[in-house]
């Protein structure tokens, strides 16, 4: 079929010919441009004019780092050539409160870019020293919405939960400096925040990692108690295995599970314990209820492998404590490994691995 006597074919052949003739153009540009930002670095011309073009560059091409490098010797070098007058202090906050709208302005296109976050960071930590402790309190608090808002488009963005964690410890820091008290902790309301982020989010990697670092200093903080500690251990058990009867296809709630069940091993270290306190007994009751929970879950699914990889971690456990379990068999745990050799092949060789290490 023709249009105008050209084919349909022979259109979109040119079509494709314009379109690389003009992405050779672009690259050549970009070659250009890199050339020029590089040049004049290296000849110390620290000037807005430069600024200018690293913008430009890096609007391109956020992930080029050592254009953000290149951006930071610039600013310090303005930062520097400015007096301490109110005129020049305005100037100094023109500049990062550019800096700042240019890095939102890229992480809502490339959320996932380390550099931006990278410098996202030193924008703010340079805020402060230039400005002060009361207006980099405000700066950080102001940046845990930016990270709310970040979170609420992606809530399983990691960039965006360790960032979090960074946001969150400069307001703690800052909170006595301002306000003449103790410092605040954000441990509470950072908790409640990850219970929110699981219940609407289950498959949350970041949101259960970051649940699993904020336990301990909780539990310090509350100044809890053994019962209080093992009400918490409970509770958690508890949200998990709700968690695992929802989905227990997720691997991200079994990442968590495995997490709860090593603070209760004797090796883990003190300080990231939830039960301080536990004997042998305990410990063996924890992982018989577990695998008990786990066999019933496989009734139904049975070609899940988290539940026969989670049944082998706690047999394993067990046996630390106990070699003459009757709440399974050796048999049971070369059946759960034939499953897990059926169900993920291409990891024959862990499977193989874990074997050995149980002596199966």
């Amino acid at each position: 079929m023709a249009t105008h006597g050209i084919t349909r074919a022979a259109g979109t052949a040119m079509r494709t010919e314009e379109a690389r003739q003009q992405q050779l153009r672009d690259i050549d540009a970009y070659k250009e441009l890199v050339d020029l930002v590089n040049t004049k670095i290296t000849e110390r011309q620290y000037t807005l004019e430069v600024l200018g073009l690293a913008t430009k560059l890096l609007k391109q091409n956020p992930e080029y780092y050592t254009i953000w490098n290149h951006r930071r010797r610039v600013l310090n070098a303005l930062f520097s050539g400015e007096t301490a007058d109110e005129s020049s202090k305005h100037a100094v906050n023109d500049l990062l409160q550019n800096d700042l709208q240019l890095t939102f302005a890229l992480l809502r296109q490339y959320p996932k870019c380390y550099w931006i976050w990278n410098h996202r960071n030193w924008l703010l930590e340079t805020a402060e020293l230039q400005q002060g402790a009361d207006v980099g309190r405000q700066l950080w608090s102001g940046e845990l919405l930016l990270v709310n808002k970040m979170l609420g488009a992606d809530s399983r963005n990691f960039h965006a939960w360790s960032y979090r964690r960074s946001v969150t410890a400069q307001i703690e820091r800052l909170t006595p400096r301002a306000e003449g008290q103790m410092t605040r902790s954000m441990t509470e309301s950072e908790f409640d925040y990850t219970s929110n982020m699981v219940k609407s989010n289950l498959s949350n990697f970041s949101a259960w990692h970051h649940r699993s670092k904020i336990i301990p200093r909780l539990l310090n903080e509350r100044d809890a108690d053994t019962e209080a500690r093992r009400a918490l251990l409970d509770s958690e058990l508890a949200l998990i295995c709700e968690a695992i009867n929802t989905d227990p296809f997720d691997q991200s709630i079994w990442f968590y599970h495995q997490y709860l069940m090593t603070t209760l091993s004797p090796d883990c270290p003190s300080q990231d314990r939830i039960v301080l306190d536990l004997n042998n007994s305990d410990r063996q009751r924890y992982y018989e209820n577990e695998m008990q929970y786990m066999r019933e879950i496989l009734e139904d699914e049975e070609d899940c492998k988290w539940i026969y990889e989670g049944l082998l971690f706690l047999a394993g456990a067990y046996l630390e404590f106990d070699n003459g379990t009757k709440i399974f068999t050796t048999a049971d745990m070369r059946s759960w490994l034939e499953q897990l050799r059926r169900l993920d092949p291409l990891r024959r060789g862990r499977w193989e691995d874990l074997g050995r290490s149980l002596n199966l």
